[in-house]
């Protein structure tokens, strides 16, 4: 499953091919969760309360990246990197 962001030592990616709703896959020290990309929503999991806000935010910011990378992981296309919350 390809790494789309990295940042604070939270691994965000997202599956080619994957179910709706359109979501991440976030892992962070143990935690995993699935987050919706349009409302930043926890469907699966969980995380620690900053990580998740962490997260939340940086859903916001880069939601228009997320919804391309999402299009292009529904038709099994390359996925692009995403700048990190830390800006990396």
């Amino acid at each position: 499953m390809p790494i789309i962001s990295y940042f604070f030592g939270i691994t965000i990616r997202m599956y080619h091919g994957d179910h709706p709703p359109s979501h991440i896959h976030v892992e962070y020290q143990g935690f995993e969760a699935f987050l919706g990309i349009e409302d930043a929503a926890l469907l699966k999991g969980s995380l620690p309360k900053k990580a998740y806000r962490l997260v939340a935010e940086w859903i916001e910011e880069h939601k228009e990246e997320l919804r391309r990378d999402w299009e292009c992981a529904q038709r099994y296309e390359p996925l692009e990197k995403i700048k990190g919350a830390d800006n990396d």
